[in-house]
């Protein structure tokens, strides 16, 4: 495959010209470099991009056959078995890690989906996997796809509500979960739970149980069983399902701009050809690197860059139970010491949490391993930027600004580690067989280098998602209504005279002050310039003279002076963006609303602004729930 893993800006440009000519032979000639397949497409592509949800259709490598298992472990166990596939860092440092090889995974995974099979699953069924990132959980997501039934991971924070909705709307007929989840000082009670969930879903079947904290839990007879007791009894050998290309790999959902969850639909062939081929292109992996992505399995990046894409190409993952805070700030520095980590990927949020803390966490740690440093889940500010680069990556480390979406399946937009460049703030260049584009608001394109619009992507890829599952009408309103023949990726973005893309954020955050359209991500790099400053997050809120005005919620480092800082904030804003630009009011917090990946939850923000306190959603699968009451009691 190394024809198509860029090395030099003159092969990105190569790579990059012949994929846009031919996106179809260009993909075709991925696929066929390396991966297992049982029987080759008979069409690479079929597609309509219609927005009439009876014509809309994506299909890549019709036809074809495989199991994403057999190339994400079988094809390695001959020349890397005895290699570290995972590496597992429990939450308390105490607990010794485990470094399970590509031979041990090969005969957990089996053993697990022998253990599925044993319980009623079979190739079709929805499966939910409510599971702390315990080595368990990896197994049982690539059991699901070695059998062909398709897993549904929930994250294990979620409440009994949010568990339900998602097991209801997938029709899941078999739960894993386990008796608790350790989180920091804290332990989960998973199965209590998913016990509350289950008073309101009629699917479910079986309900397999992981015993991790030895926590007092209840068994339903005839219904619940012990993971440790079936797994016991399954055979390490099981042969892998065949699947069609396009059969259903997962179903992930993610939140939705109405508080309604879209379960995202990913298939088998397209989805393993673009994580393998994003991975190692972005990353720029090599034989020998120890690779770790902060993220829970319960996200997309967990999916696409914890598991599918690094065990696809062979690579040493790390899986992380625990929290950046557990037992102290300088968790993640120790664990990169301890295991000499090449590669570290995480989210703007945990850095900005990170750099607010005594740089002494850092400095006690011995991070010369590290060689690539990257972000993920929203655009990275400028302070969070030179932070991490300096104090992490000591100057000399890429940082990759990703950007892609549950959506997508895998990174659309990024530097390549050490070989394209990295700007700071920007995502920079598509990758390879990737085709964005900036649409104004009356549907043109926008054609000049320097520019700013609407970011859409003019050509599908082989990992984007197929549907929301149950509501393919949803789908083609979400995403293919608003620009005929292009997928909309809801995001604004600039686009400098190079042809990096700068991710503003998303268009509904986009706020119109006396005609004049302001982008919220840009007064939130400014606000976050401020040196009291810990993190920002600007809404527009109705006006009744502009129409809208600029509300920011802030919340600041130590002790600082609160009408002091709201001061020089209003003015460093209008000195930096003009005075059009200067928040009307400024909201000191304690925290902001953020998802469990990490996204600041700007639609409840945008509620509590302007005073609609109704309708906020289910707002405990965020990661810190109490802070939405603190935020309402501190609105000016």
């Amino acid at each position: 495959m190394s024809n198509f893993i860029v090395k030099s800006q003159k092969q990105y440009q190569e790579l990059y010209k012949a994929s846009k000519e031919n996106p179809e032979k260009f993909w075709e000639d991925f696929a066929e470099q390396e991966f297992i397949w049982y029987k080759k497409w008979d069409k690479v592509l079929d597609y309509s991009l219609s927005p009439n949800p009876d014509e809309l259709d994506i299909r890549w490598f019709e036809g074809a056959q495989l199991n994403i298992t057999e190339n994400c472990i079988d094809r390695h166990l001959a020349t890397k078995g005895e290699q570290t596939a995972i590496i597992f860092e429990a939450n308390d440092p105490n607990e010794k890690p485990l470094h399970i090889t590509y031979n041990e995974l090969a005969k957990n995974v089996n053993k697990t989906a022998n253990m599925l099979k044993a319980n009623g699953a079979k190739k079709g069924d929805r499966i939910c996997l409510y599971m702390p990132m315990t080595p368990e959980l990896a197994y049982a997501v690539l059991a699901c796809a070695r059998i062909g039934s398709v897993h549904s991971v929930v994250f294990a924070g979620f409440s009994a509500k949010s568990l339900s909705d998602r097991i209801m709307d997938a029709k899941c007929n078999v739960l894993i979960t386990a008796d608790g989840g350790y989180r920091g000082s804290k332990i989960t009670p998973l199965k209590e739970i998913a016990d509350e969930a289950l008073m309101s879903c009629d699917c479910v079947d079986k309900v397999i149980v992981l015993n991790r904290t030895n926590s007092k839990i209840a068994m339903e007879y005839g219904r619940d069983v012990w993971w440790q007791d079936e797994f016991a009894k399954a055979s390490d050998i099981c042969p892998a399902e065949v699947m069609d290309a396009e059969d259903m790999l997962f179903i992930l959902y993610t939140s939705g701009s109405t508080g309604k969850p879209k379960g995202m639909v990913h298939t088998c062939g397209g989805y393993m050809v673009y994580a393998n081929y994003s991975f190692r292109n972005v990353f720029q992996y090599e034989d020998g690197d120890i690779y770790w992505c902060t993220a829970d399995i319960g996200w997309i990046t967990g999916h696409s860059y914890i598991l599918y894409g690094p065990l696809s190409a062979g690579a040493t993952t790390v899986m992380f139970e625990g929290v950046p805070s557990y037992p102290d700030m300088g968790r993640f520095w120790e664990i990169v010491a301890k295991h000499k980590v090449n590669i570290f990927y995480t989210a703007p949020t945990a850095i900005r949490s990170l750099a607010m803390c005594d740089i002494d966490m850092v400095i006690k740690h011995d991070l010369s391993s590290l060689k690539t440093l990257g972000t993920v889940g929203e655009p990275i500010n400028l302070e969070a930027w030179e932070w991490y680069d300096q104090h992490i990556g000591k100057s000399n480390c890429p940082i990759v600004d990703t950007w892609w979406q549950t959506e997508t399946g895998g990174i659309m937009i990024s530097s390549l580690a050490g070989v394209t460049k990295d700007i700071p703030t920007y995502a920079t260049l598509p990758l390879p067989g990737i085709q964005p584009c900036l649409m104004d608001e009356s549907s043109h394109e926008i054609t000049q280098a320097d520019a700013e619009g609407r970011l859409c992507i003019k050509h599908p890829w082989p990992s984007m998602a197929r549907t929301i599952y149950g509501d393919h009408q949803r789908y083609a309103d979400t995403y293919f209504s608003s620009f005929t023949g292009m997928y909309f990726t809801g995001d604004g973005a600039k686009r400098d005279a190079k042809g990096n893309y700068r991710i503003t954020g998303r268009v509904d955050d986009i706020v119109i002050v006396s005609g004049h359209n302001l982008g919220t991500a840009e007064i939130e790099n400014v606000i976050n310039e401020h040196p009291n400053v810990a993190e920002s997050a600007v809404v527009g809120y109705p006006h009744a003279v502009k129409g809208n005005s600029i509300y920011a919620f802030i919340t600041l480092r130590g002790n600082s002076l609160e009408e002091s800082v709201a001061r020089e904030i209003k003015e460093l804003v209008a000195k930096t963006l003009g005075p059009i630009c200067k928040p009307e009011k400024i909201q000191i917090t304690t925290g902001l609303p953020k998802t469990r990946s990490g996204k600041i939850m700007r639609r409840i923000l945008r509620k509590v602004a302007a005073g609609e306190f109704e309708n906020l959603g289910d707002v405990s699968t965020l990661l810190n729930p109490e802070c939405v009451e603190d935020v309402i009691k501190g609105r000016v």
